[in-house]
């Protein structure tokens, strides 16, 4: 089946892949092994399920890396965005959305689009060759077989790192005379009113005495193979970042700035925030609070949060091991692996970090398939963009011998000389949506297609 591009993966990346692939005119076969093959972090079969947050970070395409992102993604007519928009719930300035219903869109989009075809089935192997153009966006929980697999071919050992999963509470069991409804500075984000956010204030004793607990509660031990592994820094667990100092938390994910508590008119000494993780409001997720206690010591530890003395938990914080290739020395500019070019690779597995930098990679991915089976142009995009931005960082301008995960971030973009702090953020995001639409209209001529700008 020469004729059709093959995409091994149901997640945020291998959605959005096939999808892009449909679009530009080829046929795409999703290959996703659950049910067949279940994982240790999803609950379902749908596709895209969202494992861990329900947030897609910043909104804000003026000035901020991943905002502009979503509006890239937006205007290259992303599946993954347009699911997210449909299901957003108030988070101030950021993107966070119903998980349920964003994959139910996403799944329900793949199923009837007359170009996909979706089949449940695990590849254990390498893809066969005679597929011809596949791409593998197996996300962070590679299936063992095909990892054993991809580290034989490549003659790599793999590079891996530990993500955790945040508690979600039930919000009906939240002690509300205590804690109470805001966003820091009152920022009003898409759908929101200033108070998106749930507070619970800490005093200094009850800081103190909460990290102490953190640092003394029993965690899940590691399997042997597993103790080399490093955390990735941008989701570090809440008790790792507590053994760094005890002041550590106040200044990351319990900072109490922009925030008034309405009992004493005062800023609390620290503050555990929860975000809405439902459309219907009953569930909220504790924010930044990865972790990996062991689940009884969560229960007792989280309980002594002021509000959440009787929180029931819809789950409990995990931890799982994530994987992902040397990409700046194993694949080309356009994602194919050097060794073996008809086969392309998207998501996490790339080492981008984060839901909206998994899709992205994917969307690239299957539009530069559909180009070479249809005998098309492939355009890269603009290294001023945040997509070629990433796309440039994980295939070239990261050091191979010291590749690590990264989310997208202006630090990968091409300098430019204009003042510094907000200024420079918004001349960047600027040039970089002048330069998608250069890019969009290019690639869209490529085709022998029309169209429809989208508005500035």
């Amino acid at each position: 089946m020469t004729n059709t591009i093959h995409i091994v993966g149901g997640g945020l990346a291998g959605s959005e892949a096939a999808w892009q692939a449909a679009e530009a005119g080829a046929r795409a076969m999703l290959h996703e092994m659950r049910p067949v093959r279940g994982t240790d972090a999803h609950q379902s079969d749908s596709l895209a399920e969202l494992v861990c947050s329900n947030s897609f970070r910043s909104d804000d395409a003026a000035s901020n890396a991943v905002g502009l992102l979503h509006e890239e993604m937006r205007r290259s007519g992303s599946l993954i965005l347009r699911a997210a928009d449909a299901h957003r719930l108030p988070a101030g300035g950021a993107l966070a959305v119903d998980r349920h219903g964003f994959s139910a869109h996403v799944t329900q989009a793949l199923q009837s689009h007359p170009r996909i075809a979706i089949r449940r089935e695990e590849v254990a192997g390498l893809p066969p060759k005679d597929w011809g153009s596949t791409i593998v966006a197996t996300g962070p929980l590679t299936a063992p077989g095909l990892a054993q697999a991809i580290r034989a071919l490549t003659n790599d050992d793999g590079l891996a790192f530990f993500d955790a999963i945040a508690p979600i509470v039930h919000k009906e069991t939240i002690d509300f005379s205590v804690c109470w409804m805001q966003s820091r500075y009152d920022k009003s984000g898409p759908g929101g009113d200033g108070a998106d956010y749930v507070n619970c204030p800490l005093d200094e004793q009850q800081y103190d005495a909460f990290i102490a607990a953190l640092l003394a509660g029993e965690k899940t031990e590691f399997k042997d193979w597993e103790t080399s592994t490093p955390y990735f820094e941008g989701c570090l667990p809440i008790e790792v970042m507590a053994a760094r100092g005890p002041q550590t938390l106040r200044f990351g994910p319990m900072k109490p700035v922009g925030l008034t508590d309405p009992r004493t008119g005062r800023r609390p000494h620290a503050v555990v925030q929860l975000r809405q993780d439902n459309a219907l409001g009953t569930l909220w997720n504790m924010v930044g609070f990865q972790t990996k206690l062991r689940h009884g010591e969560q229960t007792r530890i989280f309980r002594t949060i002021p509000g959440l003395e009787n929180a029931s938990f819809a789950r409990l914080g995990g931890l799982h091991r994530n994987t992902f290739i040397n990409s700046p020395r194993l694949l080309d500019g356009q994602l194919r692996l050097k060794v073996r070019p008809d086969v392309r690779f998207a998501g996490q597995i790339t080492g981008v970090e984060g839901y909206v930098e998994s899709a992205a990679i994917g969307l690239l991915a299957g539009r530069f398939a559909a180009a070479q089976l249809l005998g098309h142009a492939i355009v890269p995009p603009p290294p001023t963009t945040a997509f070629g931005a990433l796309l440039a960082h994980i295939t070239g301008n990261a050091d191979a011998k010291t590749f690590q995960p990264m989310n997208v971030n202006f630090g990968l973009f091409p300098e430019l000389k204009v003042a510094k702090g907000q200024d420079r953020k918004q001349a960047l995001s600027r040039r970089a949506l002048a330069d998608l639409e250069a890019w969009l209209e290019s690639s869209a001529q490529g085709r022998g297609e029309q169209r429809q700008l989208a508005a500035v």
